[in-house]
């Protein structure tokens, strides 16, 4: 592997994180991760959260999105 391969691969990885960044920072401000049904629990100094309702949302979303794109190749 030559130096422009590893170039680009450093590029590539650079821009799928920088999307997923984007993508966690929408997801916050529409309110994902406080949906009624997420599971939060505040003990002492102490936090749990677990996001059911989010996560059954977001694997929605992504079983079509995949679903859509897979038929349209």
């Amino acid at each position: 592997m030559g130096i422009p391969d590893i170039g680009k691969l450093l590029l590539i990885s650079g821009a799928v994180i920088a999307g997923i960044g984007g993508a966690l920072v929408l997801g916050a401000r529409l309110g994902l991760g406080r949906l009624p049904g997420d599971i939060s629990t505040r003990t002492g100094g102490v936090s749990f959260v677990f996001p059911v309702v989010t996560c059954l949302v977001v694997s929605l979303v992504l079983t079509i999105l995949l679903n859509v794109i897979l038929r349209l190749r």
